[in-house]
């Protein structure tokens, strides 16, 4: 697969499912993120959220995104909890459904996590085994 293609994939899958670690036990959850143009994904948090915990003991993260077509990406990178505003304002602008739960991006229940892809691998259903998508 092509990096595009894979850029394509996360885009048009909407939802990923992002893998923090709880102590020894996996913890993943569906998330709606916005992928920048430098290879980050910015995902909105509540501020009670657990995750939040998670990623502070244990940045190393990995989300999975797969298509109606059976196409699949894992992106693994360190997360980290941020309070940038432009970030905030990006994702806020670009996820219409967090005005369910966020008044705007200053709201102080809205934490923003970053996480910064250090790899990718993607596979379609015709390949034998994934393959590492350069970045």
């Amino acid at each position: 697969m092509l990096k595009d293609e894979v850029i394509d994939l996360i885009k048009d899958s909407g939802f990923g499912t992002l893998a923090t670690l709880d102590g020894n036990q996996p913890r993943v959850r569906p998330m709606m993120p916005f992928l920048t143009e430098d290879n980050q994904l910015l995902l909105a948090l509540l501020s009670r959220s657990r995750t939040i915990e998670q990623i502070k003991r244990n940045p190393q993260v990995e989300m999975c995104f797969v298509d109606r077509k059976m196409w699949y990406c894992r992106c693994a990178g360190k997360g980290k909890i941020t309070k940038d505003i432009e970030k905030k304002t990006l994702v806020f602008n670009h996820v219409p459904m967090l005005r369910q739960y966020f008044a705007s991006p200053d709201d102080p229940n809205f934490v923003l996590l970053e996480i910064a892809i250090e790899s990718m691998e993607a596979m379609t259903p015709h390949q034998k085994q994934p393959e590492t998508i350069p970045l």
